[in-house]
């Protein structure tokens, strides 16, 4: 497993232990759990200037709101997945038992970073995926023989 290669926040250091506190820093992305996990960017912090508590504002924009100088209703936005690759020199592992496949991948964030994974599938997703890969390859095969 390869981690996280950045951090998602910048006040996120590239070392995160299960048992640091989130502290939100300027230009964070905090999901306040007192607004039902509304998600804000940290536009102010306690004691700046007069502020005594987070000041959040929608990343679209909006009003701002406040969140407690303690930061206890704030938890930190995790990146997302924007897509997998097939890890390279892996073979595919058939659980004849569980009756799934898996396929090892490289599964890619938002915020740069990458981490290993699995795909776990059915005999029906393995079907499934066969004929999408089959028809990409029907198409690609015509691309080339359109080629000049």
């Amino acid at each position: 497993m390869t981690g996280r290669a950045t951090p998602h926040r910048p006040s996120q250091g590239t070392e995160l232990g299960t048992a640091a506190p989130f502290v939100p820093q300027l230009g964070d992305l905090a999901a306040d759990a007192a607004r039902s996990g509304r998600v804000g960017v940290v536009v102010a912090l306690p004691c700046e200037g007069s502020a005594t508590t987070y000041h959040l504002r929608s990343p679209g924009g909006g009003p701002a709101w406040s969140a407690p100088a303690d930061g206890t209703t704030l938890r930190p936005v995790p990146a997302m997945a924007t897509h997998a690759t097939l890890l390279p020199g892996r073979d595919a592992v058939y659980d004849h038992r569980a009756r799934q496949g898996s396929v090892s991948v490289e599964i890619h964030f938002d915020d740069g970073s990458t981490t290993d994974g699995a795909l776990i599938l059915t005999v029906a997703e393995m079907e499934r995926l066969y004929a999408q890969t089959d028809r990409l390859l029907q198409v690609h095969e015509r691309a080339l023989g359109d080629a000049p």
